[in-house]
């Protein structure tokens, strides 16, 4: 789970399974925040460890791949594939992973930090996703990603890391 504020917009990203809501709650109260200030839930794909814990946040837009859902509203869109969230967010399309997999790319100060399942971690999965749906795009989709520079990728499942060579391609 991450946190990102783009002006007034106050989001939250990949709130999954954690061992309690507290555990996504009380960081948010350390920032000055209660659970109906977030305007935004994004999800990377809809496996449970990404999604849980959406409805956590009750005032909240969900941002998946296919739309915006708020309380039993749904908009649907052609295509996420470059959708502004804001002018300095933005959803791409990058299946591989799954096909309803998106990355968050986010444009700050000191570069662009992709958030992503792409990679779990800074290391895995190499060489292939074990449990991909479609290698050849999750394989396209992290080359697409690193083509952007990112200064910062924050992947599924780990720290955020600096992309180099030694991270799996």
């Amino acid at each position: 789970m991450a946190f990102i504020r783009d002006g007034d917009r106050k989001i939250v990203y990949d709130p999954g399974t954690v061992p309690s809501a507290a555990s996504i709650l009380e960081p948010l109260n350390e920032l000055g925040y209660e659970a109906g200030d977030i305007t935004d839930v994004i999800i990377s794909h809809h496996h449970p460890d990404h999604c849980i814990n959406v409805a956590l946040f009750p005032n909240a837009v969900l941002q998946d791949m296919w739309g915006t859902y708020k309380g039993d509203q749904w908009s649907l869109r052609a295509t996420t594939d470059g959708f502004d969230v804001t002018p300095g967010i933005r959803l791409i399309h990058t299946p591989g992973h799954t096909e309803s997999d998106i990355s968050t790319l986010v444009a700050t100060p000191k570069g662009l930090v992709t958030f992503t399942h792409l990679w779990w971690t800074d290391t895995i999965p190499a060489p292939d996703d074990p449990v991909a749906l479609d290698q050849p795009a999750f394989h396209k989709n992290r080359e697409r990603i690193l083509a952007l520079n990112p200064a910062l990728i924050v992947p599924g499942h780990g720290p955020a890391f600096a992309p180099s060579a030694e991270n799996p391609r």
